[in-house]
């Protein structure tokens, strides 16, 4: 999906539509005040005061028609300049406007408007110089918002919409648009109850449901699996640390407005952990280490608070508390490499896993004007950036360098990936870091019997648990692999007055093998049954009927599909391992 606003031909003439939207409001609502209109990404939203007026899906066609309307007429679109005080009594009765020109210093900027026909508003522009330009448009959505995005104050009317140059782009646009609605991970969640969120819980604050902490909890064991044959010790800390743990690791100072609210407790005070790097330091430190002793492997499936503002939420995407697929690797300098690599290997294992191949490696460094952000220590960073682009080089896989994206104590590997619809995430990262490690006084004995600190990679592979679930849900539409999917097999009598005994004996032998399967024996009819496995995208579904019972045999269904295929449960069952312990994905 192209980004509108980053295309300057495109952002001009979804600016001038957003006007253009405007001004057909104005004329069915002619009590309407305006906020602002920004280019986004996908196209525009204006935000609007209505009045008692609450807008419907009916109403959006009819503003649409309306700018259709307007656009026909061709009226060119007029810029003027003002004075800040021309600017306040031509906008006198606009109390948003108001605010906005108040705000603005006269020395420093251009005050102008834009007129098109017997519409004007206040405006940087540009614009295109005729609302006949603007043929290709279609209002896609409306919701509420506050004004200025601060909840103490009033709820606007925010109607979104999108301009192209040619019908085709139009049409593709949207094809996209609803191709990302199907995908959308939040009504997948909803649909397949996955997770839910509650107001008394809190924005950004997921309630992992059954179906949603089944999938959880086979991520956790393939990784943990994983991270086990690799050498990785897992661990449990506190979700709270002190605020002098904090100010010890330096992210006091540098992190301290992604944090929750201090906590006094008695003489402490405490904060919810945004991270557990400090934890995971003082397990280190809790005894003396041998050079022989590293590399330590140090994991945990760690749960985490960041504060995160509340028009930045979403779903499992972005959310306040997480859970962080999180591991520290304590290396002498001589072992940076070798681990540096197995922890791309790793990251590459578990892709080839999933089917994730749209993605690239980004190598996040300081900028070394920067001296408030980064730990000032030309040299420290300067030996790790070099380190990091060896490493990558001897690997042969390609990346790019980005500046002023590193951790304030060192440079990172993020790895971007394309998911099949929206802009790229980043899901896995590897920090490399030599400051923690002295501001927590770590040692460790040397092959010379000299203490030596060691160095730290910080390495999340599926980054969190709540954001890669997202991706998950909307790369694959719902349909996981059976491996991963919270129900693996349907089981569905005919009659369930006939074939329900067998049924469930069916049922109860595939969960004795430790397959998740269900029994739907309800007093509904096969075909709605049928249709709502269907829905919930079960891999499996079993149609037991007399056949069946009778020949002690099993027909099964692929989601999907209508053809079935009878077989003994012998043979179900064992196709059935077989493709959960090759991890197969769904075609």
């Amino acid at each position: 999906m192209i980004n509108i606003k980053e295309d300057q031909e495109l952002s001009i003439m979804n600016h001038s539509c957003a006007h253009l939207l405007a001004q057909a409001v104005k004329h069915l609502y002619p009590q309407a005040m305006f906020w602002v209109g920004p280019v986004i990404e996908d196209g525009f939203y204006y935000d609007i005061d209505l009045g008692d007026t609450t807008l419907t899906e009916e109403d959006l066609a009819k503003i649409e028609k309306e700018m259709k309307k307007i656009a026909k007429d061709g009226k060119k679109i007029i810029r003027q300049e003002l004075t800040k005080e021309e600017a306040l009594a031509k906008f006198k009765d606009d109390p948003y406007k108001i605010d906005l020109i108040s705000r603005m210093n006269e020395d420093e900027t251009t005050i102008t408007c834009y007129t098109q026909g017997d519409f004007t508003d206040l405006c940087r522009g540009p614009h295109v110089e005729s609302v006949k330009e603007l043929k290709y448009f279609k209002l896609t959505k409306f919701s509420g918002a506050y004004w200025k995005g601060d909840a103490k104050n009033k709820m606007l009317q925010r109607i979104y919409g999108v301009c192209y140059k040619t019908e085709a782009d139009l049409e593709q646009h949207l094809q996209e648009l609803q191709e990302a609605k199907e995908r959308d991970h939040r009504k997948i969640g909803k649909e397949q109850e996955l997770y839910m969120n509650h107001e008394l819980v809190g924005a950004g604050m997921p309630l992992w449901l059954p179906h949603g902490a089944l999938i959880r909890k086979q991520l956790e064991n393939y990784i943990y699996e994983k991270e086990q044959k690799l050498g990785y010790e897992h661990v449990y800390t506190p979700c709270v640390g002190t605020v002098n743990l904090y100010k010890t690791s330096g992210h006091w100072d540098h992190y301290k407005e992604n944090m929750f609210p201090m906590m006094k407790v008695d003489d402490e005070e405490f904060v919810l952990r945004p991270m557990n790097c400090p934890h995971h330091m003082l397990i280190y430190k809790n005894k003396m280490h041998s050079y022989r002793d590293l590399p330590i492997r140090i994991g945990e499936f760690a749960t985490d608070f960041r504060y995160e503002a509340s028009g930045a939420v979403k779903g499992l995407e972005r959310v306040r508390c997480m859970c962080q697929n999180d591991a520290h690797l304590f290396v002498t300098p001589e072992q940076i490499g070798d681990e540096f690599k197995k922890v791309v290997s790793l990251i590459l294992d578990v892709y080839h896993d999933f089917g994730i191949e749209n993605y690239k490696f980004r190598l996040s460094l300081r900028d070394p004007m920067d001296k408030e952000k980064y730990f000032d220590d030309d040299k420290m960073w300067n030996e790790a950036e070099q380190k990091l682009r060896e490493v990558l080089n001897s690997l042969g896989v390609e990346y790019f360098e980005a500046v002023g994206e590193a951790a304030f104590y060192g440079p990172k590997l993020d790895v971007e990936v394309k998911p099949a619809v929206g802009p790229e995430v980043t899901l896995s990262t590897c920090q490399l870091d030599f400051l923690l490690p002295r501001r927590f006084d770590l040692s460790y004995i040397n092959s010379k019997g000299e203490k030596e600190t060691p160095v730290v990679l910080h390495r999340a592979i599926f980054g969190t648990f709540d954001r890669f679930t997202a991706f998950i849900i909307e790369e694959t539409k719902g349909c996981f692999p059976t491996w991963l999917s919270p129900v693996q097999v349907k089981v569905i009598p005919v009659n369930p007055e006939f074939q329900g005994d067998y049924a469930k004996e069916i049922k109860d032998y595939l969960v004795e093998n430790k397959i998740r399967a269900e029994l739907d024996d309800r007093n509904e009819k096969l075909g709605y049954r049928l249709r709502e496995a269907q829905t919930n995208k079960v891999p499996y579904t079993l149609i037991l009927g007399d056949n069946e019972k009778e020949n002690n045999l099993i027909s099964y269904r692929l989601h999907g599909k209508k053809e079935t295929t009878s077989v003994t449960k012998e043979e179900f069952l064992k196709m059935l391992q077989e493709e959960i312990a090759s991890k197969a994905l769904r075609k």
